[in-house]
């Protein structure tokens, strides 16, 4: 289950009525089995909601937030209606977090938060609980002081709200995930140059007497994420982008040329091991090798 869906399953459960918009027949299928109201025209979405949560790939973040004042133009909103909540909750720099405030200042109506989801999608415990992914927010509205149960809604999400400015939330999530996907990006390497060597069982062996805390190995398509994560290591912090470049070329080169970015998660048929993606990474790249020579 991918974090939106995760959210938007939960919120049902919450006495929440959550909508969307669908675009690919497998995005409606999943929506109208969880309950999930669907709806065709941004509009009507801008008309509808008390909350807009943005969750889409890192590359669409702008654009996204393009369609919906596209969509609030005219009197498509009730002008009594309170303010209409942007939560962009895309894993992009803080730059292109404040790229966004400035896209959205012009539009009285909205309110925007920047944020970030860490942590993997809600599921449904036994004991009738949720376990739940943190959502770090940041800007100088607070949920908390929003009128239309802007204090339930944090609380069912696990929503924090952690500076009054632009910036941290998405800095935060980028700070985060650099140290799981970087790593992994690192491993997806090692075990597919052990696999060649063919030493992968003796470099898990030694991992798992050694380093037990290393973790799975994950084969995800995080290219866009990587070069977010570049881009505000470079813009916040003073440092080159050239190491997060090279993890994204990491995971292009998984999407691209292994097969792997063809899976779905909800049905992954390869991919499913560490052994697994070494052996695909492998193929990868000796076809590489035949295309140069």
């Amino acid at each position: 289950m991918s974090p939106v869906e995760g959210q938007q399953t939960l919120l049902p459960y919450k006495w929440f009525q959550p909508f969307s918009t669908a675009i690919s027949e497998s995005t409606r299928q999943r929506a109208e089995s969880a309950s999930i109201e669907l709806i065709n025209a941004d509009q009507e979405l801008v008309a509808q909601a008390d909350y807009l949560m943005s969750i889409v790939p890192p590359r669409d973040a702008v654009s996204t937030a393009k369609r919906f004042t596209q969509a609030t133009a005219g009197d498509v909103r009730d002008k009594d209606k309170e303010p209409l909540f942007y939560i962009d909750l895309n894993a992009i720099s803080p730059s292109r977090a404040r790229t966004l405030e400035a896209l959205l200042k012009d539009y009285p109506m909205m309110r925007f938060l920047d944020g970030g989801i860490i942590g993997g999608a809600p599921k449904p415990q036994p004991d009738g609980s949720w376990t739940k992914p943190s959502i770090v927010v940041s800007g100088p509205h607070s949920l908390d002081d929003a009128p239309t149960s802007g204090l339930h809604l944090a609380k069912v999400l696990n929503i924090k709200h952690i500076a009054d400015t632009i910036g941290p939330a998405s800095g935060l999530k980028m700070c985060f995930a650099s140290t799981t996907k970087g790593l992994t990006a690192i491993a997806i390497q090692s075990f597919t140059t052990a696999h060649t060597l063919g030493v992968l069982d003796d470099l898990q062996a030694h991992l798992k007497d050694y380093s037990p805390n290393t973790g799975e190995l994950a084969a995800k398509g995080w290219v866009d994420e990587m070069k977010e994560i570049a881009e505000t290591f470079h813009t916040e912090g003073g440092f080159e982008r050239d190491m997060f470049d090279g993890v994204s070329e990491v995971y292009r080169f998984v999407a691209d040329e292994t097969g792997l970015g063809k899976e779905k998660t909800e049905d992954r048929r390869v991919g499913k091991t560490p052994e697994d993606v070494a052996r695909l990474m492998g193929q990868g790249l000796e076809r590489k090798k035949d295309k140069v020579e």
